[in-house]
């Protein structure tokens, strides 16, 4: 409907993806960096783990909120949330990363408006 929020939070999933992409934290986490970095957020910190055999968890903690992952390379699928606020955030870029990085054949997006603001002010 048009009406102003705190923040976006921006469900993906990528399906198809290629498997080797999403094992091992060192590719993932680069390339969540990567994502925060080329959509113009101001990182603050970030933090993955290494799943026995596989799969990757992590965060990257940007100013305007906070960019997530877990990935499954034994069905080839990874869980992406972008949650950002303010309008200074290129999300389309931090995709164009996740495609490049990762390679889905399929992805499916959610937008959920975080605190709108008629709600928020009571």
């Amino acid at each position: 409907d048009g009406e102003p929020s705190l923040g976006s939070h921006l469900l993906i999933e990528l399906f198809d993806c290629d498997p080797a992409s999403l094992e091992k934290v060192k590719n993932v986490g680069e390339a969540m960096r990567n994502a925060a970095i080329q959509s113009k957020a101001t990182v603050v910190a970030d933090e993955f783990h290494e799943f026995e055999p596989w799969g990757v968890s992590g965060a990257v903690i940007i100013q305007e909120s906070h960019y997530t992952i877990h990935t499954w390379p034994e069905h080839r699928y990874a869980a992406v949330d972008l949650f950002y606020c303010g309008g200074s955030i290129y999300v389309d870029r931090a995709i164009d990363v996740l495609r490049e990085e990762f390679k889905p054949g399929r992805i499916k997006f959610l937008v959920v408006r975080r605190g709108i603001e008629s709600e928020v002010r009571g």
